[in-house]
């Protein structure tokens, strides 16, 4: 896979997972920082947490570190299958 269709699948996954349920063109600039985060981490502990920061700042809203951690876990699925 390439890494445009990686971006693409990442961008698709976090768009469906819209956290706080106010539609899933409302995160552009969040889905950017987390893109760029799905290359800096590999961890999903390290990357949930950053993911719940991103959001955190933009909202003011905590999301569970459960939910983060889900999420992350399936990004990383998909970067680990571009490098495969």
């Amino acid at each position: 896979m390439i890494t445009k269709e990686m971006n693409f699948k990442i961008i698709a996954l976090l768009q469906e997972w819209d956290p706080f349920k106010i539609g899933e063109e409302e995160y552009e600039s969040e889905i950017e920082d987390v893109l760029q985060a799905v290359y800096d981490h590999h961890h999903p502990t390290d990357l949930a947490k950053r993911i719940q920061a991103i959001y955190q700042f933009s909202y003011n809203q905590w999301i569970p570190l459960q939910d983060c951690t889900k999420i992350s876990y399936k990004l990383l699925a998909v970067k680990m299958e571009a490098y495969v």
